[in-house]
């Protein structure tokens, strides 16, 4: 029989666990959380509400096929119900489109400084990682199309971006799909679609209407403040999603979820007064932020609700991080996505981000 144990697929091995956004100090000590992109309002109360109000069916499965939440979303966006798929949270439709579409030998392409999902839904079903140059931190649509081969299966790009906060506008989302062959599956992932103004659309779910190689995928966890319950969704056309319902797990997502999804997917006034938050505390945080620009600090624009600022003075990134966590506050330093000189700072509640402010101005003046 020998003493040999069960060894995983290679390049599983291969794959760098994602690590979440912490919530405490190293030594346990809760802190002020800017570090995981979380709405600081919360959620909808009818969200709330209709998650107590399932509480009284937890001995039930939840609808297989969340068809009423499909149905509500087709409504919300003039979208064919049929054509949408519902995940835990939109990671979920971003491995299965991997899964149902990518294998050994195939390439998957995401761009530098992209979410850190991408590389490990490529590598998890075998594939293999193409990684394309940024512009400035940015999304470069030529350097994305230079790396296309005959063996590239799938491209994901995050509109706006995570970690970086930038957005392709829908003119270079167009010049991207207009390039691509047709056996090409390109992934937009709008999880911050909602903070976007209105005249920075960039097309993409008009575009999964007609395009037959085009998978858009959406999240409540971020402005509809949904982050605990998990719920994402995906559209494109009938044979994609067909694919990827064949592989997708039943029941998976809960009667609670999709009962605060409706809700929070009627509750217009919630995500109008989250985006308004969002703009001015971003607007007001860059300002600050750019004024201490004489200490080597630098905003990369952003259209999310977070920024990502790099530290290239006297004080380095990690040494930033240390010192917030000391302050009270924890934000998300990325050396494992390349950004050693950066850190993500997710825009909180008022109070939160003078607190914030008022520390980071401290720590610079005692590094210099």
């Amino acid at each position: 029989m020998g003493n040999q144990t069960p060894q995983p697929k290679d390049w599983i091995m291969d794959i760098a666990a994602y690590v979440p956004g912490k919530a405490g100090s190293d030594d346990g000590k809760k802190l002020i959380k800017l570090s995981a992109n979380e709405n600081p309002l919360g959620c909808s109360p009818d969200a709330t509400d209709a998650m107590k109000a399932a509480a009284a069916s937890v001995d039930r499965y939840p609808d297989g096929g969340s068809n009423a939440l499909r149905a509500a979303i087709g409504a919300k966006y003039d979208l064919d119900p049929t054509r949408i798929i519902c995940g835990t949270g939109s990671d979920d439709v971003l491995q299965l489109v991997a899964n149902a579409f990518t294998g050994p030998g195939d390439e998957v392409i995401y761009v530098r400084y992209g979410f850190a999902v991408y590389e490990i839904a490529a590598k998890r079903y075998g594939g293999t990682p193409v990684v394309a140059d940024d512009r400035d931190y940015g999304t470069d649509i030529d350097a994305i199309l230079a790396k296309v081969t005959d063996k590239t299966k799938l491209i994901y790009l995050a509109n706006p971006n995570n970690p970086t906060g930038t957005l392709s506008r829908a003119d270079e989302i167009k010049r991207l799909y207009d390039a691509l062959p047709s056996n090409v599956l390109l992934v937009l992932d709008g999880a911050y679609a909602e903070y976007l103004e209105s005249d920075e659309d960039d097309g993409a779910l008009e575009l999964a209407k007609t395009a037959s190689n085009v998978l858009i995928t959406r999240t409540f966890s971020k402005i509809h403040g949904l982050a605990a319950e998990r719920i994402g969704w995906g559209y494109a056309s009938a044979d994609i999603i067909d694919a990827m319902n064949r592989i997708r797990q039943p029941f998976n997502v809960t009667t609670a979820g999709q009962g605060a999804a409706l809700a929070a997917l009627a509750d217009d006034e919630f995500v109008k007064n989250s985006r308004d938050h969002n703009r001015e505390w971003r607007d007001w945080m860059t300002g600050e932020i750019e004024a201490l620009g004489n200490h080597g600090l630098r905003v990369i624009p952003s259209h999310t609700n977070f920024l990502l600022v790099l530290f290239d003075g006297n004080l380095s990134a990690e040494a930033a991080n240390s010192a917030l966590m000391e302050k009270g506050y924890v934000v998300r330093w990325l050396p494992g996505q390349g950004l050693v000189n950066g850190l993500r700072i997710t825009i909180g509640t008022e109070e939160e981000n003078h607190g914030f402010m008022d520390a980071l101005r401290g720590i610079l003046e005692a590094a210099d």
